[in-house]
């Protein structure tokens, strides 16, 4: 079953997999975006595997749940080995798009909002394309780790789609503000669509 949060039903699938590669090449071709089709595959990928709560939640022994994006990258910075700090680096990027692209209306009343999980996200990607360049891992996964950081509030956009549909959320004060901290397209033309226009200047433009 695929939930993720959607105000819609619950929707019974017999592969995971397939569905999050067709309903994301469905969402794209909508959007009219250009992704890298290794960047999107990982995207699948991604959401298969979150798909299982024990593949998104940590347990330490002591707490079960979800490890703040600035305590990752403090993990990150103490990494005692290369491999440890890019696996940080990619925890951070995949958990950073997950929830911003499933989970971005939730987001509006905690203490960080969309724009934080994007801007540590689609940094996290950067740096572990930079860090695995050169690298016999390297030659496969640094360009797609970069076309995740540069496209990474495209993805969000694409995400955002899945989760609440075409029509988007009702709530117009939120989408503006989503737009207002993002310069979320999405989020631009769904005001259009309701025929609000935004006034004044967006957050960070994606790429």
């Amino acid at each position: 079953m695929v939930d993720f949060g959607s105000r819609e039903r619950v929707v019974p699938v017999h592969n995971l997999q397939d569905y999050f590669r067709t309903s994301i090449e469905d969402v794209i071709t909508r959007q009219q975006v250009d992704i890298d089709p290794h960047a999107s595959h990982y995207v699948v990928n991604l959401l298969t595997m979150f798909s299982r709560s024990d593949e998104l939640y940590a347990d330490d022994g002591e707490t079960y749940g979800l490890r703040p994006l600035a305590l990752m990258m403090a993990d990150a910075a103490d990494a005692e080995s290369p491999e440890h700090r890019n696996y940080c680096l990619q925890r951070i990027g995949d958990v950073a798009l997950f929830i911003s692209g499933f989970f971005a209306n939730s987001l509006a009343t905690k203490a960080v909002d969309i724009d934080y999980y994007i801007h540590m996200g689609g940094n996290a990607y950067g740096s572990l394309s930079d860090e695995v360049r050169g690298t016999f891992r390297g030659n496969t996964f640094s360009s797609i780790y970069r076309e995740l950081a540069l496209k990474f509030q495209t993805l969000v956009d694409v995400l955002n789609e899945l989760s609440d549909g075409p029509k988007g959320n009702s709530d117009l004060l939120r989408t503006y503000e989503v737009w207002r901290k993002t310069g979320s397209r999405r989020a631009e033309q769904l005001l259009a669509d309701n025929g609000v226009v935004p006034i004044g200047s967006a957050g960070p433009k994606r790429h």
